[in-house]
């Protein structure tokens, strides 16, 4: 069966075209790009004319691929940006004009479910030899953070507990570093870590992170992070997928991301574009949790919510 998954998050948006064999997902195409779509949600409540047509645009691309590669099924997911916004509606029409299905905004726990399933189903492998797990040990806590939200996720094969909190880079950013100077002054990344640690506070409240043996990071804040601690010349999913990044080389690199100008993040070789504004704020997210639960390392998944979405469609 030959799926695909569109990811529509506040920063970017995501294909996977996958063929699903047995107990596996084959990539055919996985493609990204940052159009954000949240700009400005946080302030107006509002999708922005702008910010719909660079989506809309993108999407069409993506379809041109889905059909070119006879994929039976698309399913359309649409993350924190659409929640917050009074005029989704637009964004959903457009959806289904492009793809002949409509997106399904969900919730912030479908989000959490969905990015669990991507992240950890390859994680643990049975050895041939012995059919002892191998890999990182359980029960995980999966942490997605997004451009307009953090989701967090504890369980071993399947999702126990979650939360989702309204703290991501793009949204954080917007609201205490985008006209704070550059770098940021310590006043503004000091409001920066205040949120972050609110938010923590109802995480810790409301999920077990304590119990987690394994923290798993996901998305671009937190490859990209790991592409600087690796000290990759050039951006290298192969490299960065199930790499383990210790908890000083996120602080490291977080103080380094944050000491720099705007030109010197810009020319970081493994640094999207489109990350350049925004990777201050992500790096500050995963820096304060794995200083708050005391995590030594962080592991690394290229796979998340695309193919958590790749995987419910074959089900």
């Amino acid at each position: 069966m030959r799926v695909a998954a569109v990811d529509c998050g506040t920063n970017s948006v995501r294909l996977l075209i996958a063929d699903v064999r047995d107990d596996e997902l084959v990539d055919v195409e996985r493609r990204m790009e940052i159009v954000r779509l949240g700009q400005g949600v946080d302030r107006t409540g509002r999708l922005a004319p702008d910010a719909l047509e660079r989506t809309f645009k993108a999407m069409r691309a993506y379809q041109e691929l889905i059909e070119r590669h006879g994929a039976t099924a698309t399913r359309v997911v649409a993350t924190s940006a659409t929640r917050d916004a009074v005029n989704r509606d637009e964004f959903v029409a457009g959806v289904r004009e492009i793809f002949g299905v409509a997106p399904e905004v969900v919730t912030g726990s479908e989000e959490a479910e969905l990015s669990f399933t991507g992240a950890t189903r390859g994680l643990v492998r049975l050895s041939p030899e012995t059919e002892v797990p191998q890999g990182p040990l359980p029960p995980y806590l999966v942490v997605d953070i997004g451009g307009g939200s953090t989701e967090f996720v504890v369980g071993s094969e399947h999702a126990q507990a979650a939360l989702s909190v309204d703290i991501g880079c793009v949204r954080l950013t917007e609201r205490h570093l985008r006209d704070a100077g550059d770098p940021a002054p310590a006043l503004a990344l000091e409001a920066v870590v205040a949120d972050i640690e609110a938010a923590l506070d109802r995480v810790e409240a409301e999920v077990p992170v304590r119990r987690a043996h394994t923290l798993v990071g996901l998305a671009g804040s937190v490859t990209t992070m790991a592409g600087i601690a690796l000290d990759l010349p050039a951006y290298d999913s192969a490299r960065i997928h199930h790499s383990r990044i210790s908890a000083e080389q996120v602080h490291d690199v977080t103080r380094r991301l944050l000491a720099m100008t705007h030109s010197e993040r810009a020319d970081v070789p493994v640094m999207h574009p489109g990350r350049v504004d925004v990777i201050g704020a992500g790096a500050l997210i995963l820096d304060r949790i794995v200083r708050r639960f005391a995590f030594s390392q962080v592991v690394v998944s290229e796979h998340d919510i695309l193919d958590g979405i790749a995987w419910a469609i074959a089900r």
